[in-house]
This record gives structure tokens, sequence and C-alpha cells, in this order.
């Protein structure tokens, strides 16, 4: 598989995504929004910043089992229950997304949400790949 990331200059600098990604390869693996659930089924983490390396490493545990790396995500969508909280730590969760899943970026998108189906939830990321 391969990806191009687009950022064209017309648009505003992306930091923390790109702005398209393009995929070549053949298989495509949609991901499940994942949570900062536990084995268990129990919610872990107290802060926004714990919730979030969970959620993300969980996505990447689906996307791993597949067969794909985080290099081969193509879009990812965060669903956050406080969109200033998130913003406040978004150079914190940045870290933690190069930290675990490396400093390229999909194409991306931060949605507000009232609550997510584990009413604990802070945050929900799903997304998908294109696996060669």
């Amino acid at each position: 598989m391969t990806t191009e990331r687009v950022n064209p200059p017309d648009l505003s600098p992306p930091t923390g995504f790109s702005h398209a990604v393009v995929a070549t390869g053949s298989r495509v693996v949609f991901l499940a929004g994942q949570t900062a659930l536990d084995a268990d089924g129990k919610v872990v983490g107290d802060t926004l910043a714990e919730q979030f390396e969970r959620a993300l490493t969980n996505l990447l545990t689906a996307l791993r089992a597949t067969g794909g790396t985080p290099a081969d995500l193509a879009r990812v969508t965060v669903y956050a229950t406080d969109i200033a909280a998130y913003r406040t730590h978004a150079p914190q969760l940045g870290r933690i997304w190069r930290r675990l899943a490396g400093h390229e970026y999909p194409a991306m998108a931060v949605v507000e949400v009232v609550r997510l189906w584990d009413e604990q939830a802070m945050v929900e990321l799903d997304g998908f790949a294109v696996l060669p």
C-alpha cells in the first residue's frame, strides 16, 4: 500500500492531520469506534489524555489484528465530549499520537458530541485504513 499526504498550499497548514490522503492498496479496513474500554469492558482513565491514549491503543490493536499498521490509516474521526478541553490538551494528545502512531497523520476530523455510548467516555476514535 502506498499513501500520499496532500496538503495544498492554498489551505491553512495542517497541525495534527493531513488535508487529504491518497491511498492505493488492495484491502480497506473499517475500524469501529473505540473508547477507553479495557478488556473487561470498563472505561479506564480519569483524564482526557489517559482516555485518548487508551482509545487510540484500542483502535491500533484492532488495526494490527487485520495486519495493518498506523501508516495504513487513511482517515480517523475523533469524537470528543468537550471540544474546549480537547483543544487545550491538543499538544499532549499530539505527543501521544506520535508515540503510538508515528509522525504521519491521516485525514482527520474532531467532532464534539453531547455524549458517547459509554457514559464515562470522553473521547472515541474510528476510522479506516487501506492495506496492501
